[in-house]
């Protein structure tokens, strides 16, 4: 990971405002920013986290996730006939 002082090199993100109207495309701004990750980085560098607190969240997120897979595992397929 780089240094977080260091400057980043990325392409901007342009969106092209048609006659379909803003709203439009501030709602396909918002999609192309949550494909690229921008809003989780936004999120993750608000506030900082100490080492041990981010050790224990990503720990508790793996455990969560087991435990999803194993609950969508056990689960019979649905929709079968009677």
């Amino acid at each position: 990971m780089a240094n977080p002082t260091e400057p980043v090199q990325c392409k901007p993100l342009e969106v092209q405002v048609g006659d379909k109207g803003i709203e439009r495309a501030i709602k396909h701004l918002k999609r192309k920013m949550a494909a690229e990750g921008i809003l989780r980085e936004l999120k993750r560098r608000r506030h900082y986290m100490k080492p041990s607190i981010k050790r224990r969240k990503k720990m508790s997120e793996a455990a969560r996730r087991r435990r999803k897979r194993l609950r969508t595992d056990d689960m019979p397929p649905r929709g079968g006939m009677l």
